[in-house]
């Protein structure tokens, strides 16, 4: 049986079409769902009893459940359990502008960047679509407060799960789903390039964000296989391909890797690579990990190595550092539950 969370509006239509009721009912149904928070079908009072009984038999209305949660003085971090057993996790942030999540969107990664901890447990499967919208229901109903912003950022590569992140995207987007912004709504690659020509066409003002974590070749196919599949020119030519189309910024995602990739000639090589380009590069303090030999670079690194970008005329931030103090690197809870 289908979960109802995973449909959206549209294909609610197409549901109530086929059962010869009006479309309209599906707006109906998406208020009670998201406006309303309310899933108990017998109360839905604008619906007929014998539609109501109808859908109680054609959808399940089951949500991952929260089995565990950190806590540090900004961060949140919360641990699901899957209907089959299976266990992902979303962080949520607080900031002075709102409350942002970081969702996942598959159970494992087989992208294998080598300082992720995510990718350590391979992709047992993709989320469905209403595993990543209920990631989100159930923490603001956790919290009693509202989700502004959305990152996907978590466990997996959301561009291989193509179909089910974007009916994602369309229901949290939509005004009578979660209404969160298009614009607030940002979604994390390591690179598929082909993926990224197909969301392009898709004419979704989402923004965009690409992990690149090195300047060149050869230290990315060290730290990241995808780039073995995909190498850095076939990549930036498909990032100035997405600007062209779309008029949005690109987000340059870079992971902070101590005598890895953190240079003062890695800068400078990064900065050309990027010039002239509508983005911002995002540098990331390294969140370590007990299982991985990786660490992070140190804070005066990491301002000299935002001081080059910028002198080379490249927009650049240094992101906040969140859950130090908890698993807050991405697939560390799922690990910590799986190996307990």
């Amino acid at each position: 049986m289908n979960s109802i969370y995973g449909y959206t509006k549209e294909q609610l239509e197409d549901y109530f079409l086929s059962k010869g009721e009006k479309k309209f009912k599906a707006l109906q149904v998406f208020e009670w769902l998201y406006v309303h928070k309310n899933s108990d079908v017998d109360s839905w009072s604008n619906l007929k009893k014998e539609l109501r009984e109808e859908i109680k038999k054609d959808f399940s209305f089951e949500v991952p459940k929260i089995i565990r949660e950190e806590r540090d003085t900004l961060t949140r971090k919360y641990l699901f359990e899957l209907q089959d057993g299976e266990h992902i996790e979303s962080v949520v942030m607080f900031h002075d502008y709102g409350i942002s999540i970081c969702v996942s969107s598959q159970v494992g990664c087989n992208m294998g960047c080598a300082f992720c901890e995510s990718g350590r447990r391979k992709k047992v499967r993709n989320l469905e679509a209403y595993e990543l919208v209920t990631q989100i229901l159930e923490i603001e109903n956790n919290l009693k407060e509202r989700i502004s912003s959305v990152v996907i950022m978590g466990i997996g590569e959301p561009l291989d799960n193509y179909d089910n992140v974007l009916n994602f995207i369309r229901i949290i987007n939509d005004a009578k789903g979660l209404a969160i912004g298009i614009r607030h709504i940002t979604l994390s690659t390591s690179g598929l390039v082909p993926k990224i020509y197909q969301l392009m066409q898709e004419k979704i003002q989402i923004n965009l964000a690409v992990s690149l974590h090195a300047p060149n070749d050869e230290i990315r196919n060290k730290i990241m296989k995808v780039n073995q599949v995909y190498n850095i020119s076939q990549l930036m030519r498909a990032i100035k391909d997405y600007i062209a189309v779309t008029s949005r910024r690109v987000t340059i995602e870079y992971v902070m890797l101590k005598e890895i990739n953190d240079s003062k000639k890695c800068a400078l090589e990064l900065a050309n690579l990027l010039h002239g380009l509508n983005i911002y590069v995002n540098l990331i303090p390294y969140n370590e990990t007990s299982h991985i030999n990786f660490s992070k670079s140190d804070a005066k690194t990491i301002k000299e190595f935002a001081k080059v970008l910028k002198e080379q005329g490249i927009n650049v931030t240094i992101r906040k550092e969140f859950g130090g103090k908890i698993s807050a690197a991405c697939g560390q809870l799922r690990s910590k539950e799986v190996e307990e």
